[in-house]
């Protein structure tokens, strides 16, 4: 059985560079490359896939249809986390969440993702000038060709 700890371990191996797919309103999919890490979700406290972002399409899908598959990948091998996403951010707001909290959630999903920075308040200023959101995934499945 395949957990978050082999996403965590797969996405290590080559940047946390994730493929997300997400839910047109025509069926069909449409698919980014973004950074992602697993992380405890801040309401609830179980593990979740989480990326930042502020692309409006994959926003604009998730909002419509929350559905989402997450795919990390090394070389030969992957794991993809299909579930649901919660989006946290400006535009997004969540009760219990507040601009602080939102601004250190954004800095755990970095630092998940495998990211460091020399300027930390840089890092915010851009995160709130682009309104970039965190968006959450509640895994529902969880499978791999890892042996």
């Amino acid at each position: 059985m395949v957990t978050l700890a082999d996403a965590a371990r797969i996405g290590g191996r080559d940047r946390f560079l994730v493929v997300v797919s997400t839910l047109r309103a025509d069926g069909t999919i449409q698919a980014s490359v973004v950074n992602a890490g697993v992380l405890r979700d801040p309401r609830s406290g179980a593990d979740v896939v989480a990326f930042v972002t502020y692309g409006p399409v994959k926003l604009a899908n998730l909002r419509a249809r929350p559905e989402v598959a997450v795919t990390f990948r090394a070389g030969h091998e992957w794991l993809t986390v299909e579930g649901t996403a919660r989006i946290v951010g400006p535009d997004d707001p969540v009760a219990g969440i507040d601009a602080e909290r939102l601004r250190l959630l954004r800095r755990e999903v970095f630092t998940a993702a495998g990211g460091t920075h020399d300027d930390w308040a840089e890092y915010d200023r851009i995160m709130a000038a682009q309104r970039r959101a965190v968006v959450l995934v509640t895994p529902a499945r969880i499978y791999s060709n890892a042996t």
